[in-house]
């Protein structure tokens, strides 16, 4: 069997290369690890309601068993989305430092199950390396990139506001999900203090008008996104990108399929295929290609390079640097605040808003914003509501009395939590262990990573600047939280085949290829060479389409 290329991985990545490729008429095999999963038909759970499970939507034993590692989102083990996330002990991973990874091994991937938050970088971030002098200086700046982030969001459709700010560079948006009063109140408070803080509509990948959509619809407002949309509503690889790969007539999608690693020609210096074992039967097979693109997510890509030994590469494809593993990066979370808004009793909103509002990075921007305790910054994402039913669990009265209290709609209550930069650090890693080996013989990954100094310092600045923004608005028992965090908690895992400038220091070149193997691409989460504050999906999409039409361009020069 032999292709023009092969897709490692069927996600946000993946179904971007599949597309691009398959486009300008390459023959591509899409490998997935995982089940096949199909649009609609197998979103069993998506017009699920809490009263339809045993435990009225709380974790079954069972799963608590076996996803016990996934568990600590908090989420992913609701009955009414464990089934898109792996089972712990069929894949296990090794921890000498608490790392949290979350995995969907089915076609699409976590593009299912996304928080759909889609924000551009901008020079202020793909400068702040060389600025800081911290790692390695990206090789790109905005410039190469903007067509591309103007390609991947007229595509999949992205909500949101131009704001004409540095930090959060203006796109190609649909109609913004709109703030509701309290939201709105807010945001004219924050306006209003002449100062560097400013909130504005999250910017979301849902369709929210009637711009056409191939196969996709606008948004109903549901809220059960994590669950699969029927209507294609939000970006998912499934509903949008692989449809579109599939319509070319080029595209040849393999489930059950584990790469165990990349065959290596030492006469040509170029990958020649890569080995798969059948999920099912075990069954090891060879699949040869001329363009090979790493979309399996940033661990799994690179696993899979560190598995691809050879007398070249005796550390791992592309490792000369010794950077390859390292350079873990990931969003820290986990801190905000609440509070209680009075004045407002009189309105409400419709509908179960995807999004909420984004305060966007006020930290480090200039003199006057600039921190003497660390670098970089975090943006706030939140929203309001008015409490329902569920607080009569705490209600003391019974009867009519209670009855009457649960009908109207209780306080209104804003929350925000903060997503801050982890810098780059070389021993924030992963490395294979050859001594434990899943059920299929594969190296299981060990992970090493913590917090350093800087997002220390970072986190006590968001609980300071949480409280203050909602104090300063006049909001009444404001309560700051904090919750135990573990990098990959984020579920924004990044960096361990950075790209650069330097061989010598980097993995990747500017076209997301393995320095010293250019027919192996790398451009899921692993590529990234530093992590900004913002969501990195999006990034993501814009880096992979940009690499897939430069391969694609070679391949028909035949420079591949």
């Amino acid at each position: 069997m032999k292709y023009d290329a092969i897709v490692i991985g069927s996600g946000i990545s993946g179904g971007w290369a599949a597309k691009e490729l398959t486009e300008n008429g390459l023959k591509t095999l899409m490998l997935e690890r995982g089940r096949k999963v199909e649009h609609i038909k197998d979103y069993v759970t998506m017009n699920d309601d809490t009263w339809d499970y045993d435990l009225k939507g709380r974790p079954r034993p069972e799963t608590q068993e076996n996803q016990f590692k996934q568990a600590r989102t908090g989420y992913t083990t609701r009955p009414d989305m464990a089934h898109w996330f792996v089972n712990d002990n069929e894949h296990p991973y090794n921890e000498e430092k608490r790392f949290d990874w979350m995995r969907g091994y089915h076609t699409g991937g976590r593009s299912i199950t996304w928080g759909r938050q889609s924000y551009r970088m901008g020079d202020l971030d793909f400068e702040a390396n060389k600025k800081d002098g911290v790692g390695v200086d990206w090789p790109v700046r905005y410039a190469d990139i903007k067509p591309w982030y103007d390609k991947v969001e007229k595509f999949i459709g992205v909500s949101g506001q131009n704001l004409g700010l540095e930090q959060l560079p203006d796109g190609e948006f649909l109609s913004p999900v709109e703030l509701n009063v309290v939201e709105k109140d807010l945001q004219a408070k924050m306006a209003s203090w002449n100062s560097s803080y400013l909130l504005t509509n999250g910017r979301t990948a849902h369709i929210t008008d009637d711009t056409p959509f191939e196969g996709r619809y606008k948004c109903q407002y549901r809220n059960r996104c994590s669950r699969g949309c029927p209507f294609g509503a939000y970006f998912s690889s499934l509903s949008s990108t692989l449809p579109a790969a599939v319509k070319t007539g080029n595209l040849t999608i393999r489930n059950d399929s584990i790469v165990e690693s990349i065959e290596y020609d030492e006469k040509t210096g170029r990958a020649t295929g890569v080995n798969i074992i059948d999920a099912q039967t075990k069954e090891k097979l060879t699949i040869s290609a001329r363009i090979i693109f790493c979309c399996a997510s940033a661990m799994a890509s690179t696993s899979i390079l560190l598995n691809s030994r050879s007398a070249r590469f005796p550390n791992g494809m592309g490792n000369d640097s010794g950077e390859l593993g390292h350079n873990i990066m990931d969003h820290h979370l986990g801190i905000g605040a609440s509070a209680e808004i009075e004045g407002f009793d009189n309105t409400y909103y419709r509908g179960r808003r995807p999004s909420g509002f984004y305060i966007p990075r006020f930290r480090n921007m200039d003199e006057k914003s600039a921190s003497d305790k660390f670098i970089r910054g975090y943006g706030f994402q939140g929203s309001a509501s008015r409490e329902n039913w569920t607080r009569g669990i705490r209600e003391l009265s019974i009867g009519e009395p209670l009855k009457k209290e649960l009908i109207a709609p209780g306080p209104w209550r804003i929350g925000m939590m903060a997503f801050g930069e982890i810098l780059p650090h070389h021993d924030n890693h992963m490395r294979l262990d050859f001594d434990k080996r899943d059920k299929w013989g594969i190296p299981t990954i060990t992970f090493s990573a913590e917090l350093k100094e800087n997002e220390i310092a970072m986190r006590e600045d968001m609980r300071q600047q949480s409280k203050y923004i909602l104090e300063r608005a006049g909001y009444k028992n404001v309560q700051v939280f904090e919750n135990p965090y573990g990098i990959g908690l984020g579920i924004h895992e990044m960096g361990t085949a950075r790209m650069g400038r330097d061989e010598k220091t980097s993995v990747l070149n500017k076209y997301n290829q393995v320095h010293a193997v250019p027919n192996v691409f790398v451009t899921d989460g692993a590529f990234m060479t530093s992590a900004a504050c913002q969501n990195p999906s999006l990034t993501y999409m814009a880096f992979t389409a940009r690499a897939a039409n430069y391969a694609a361009k070679a391949f028909k020069e035949n420079k591949l």
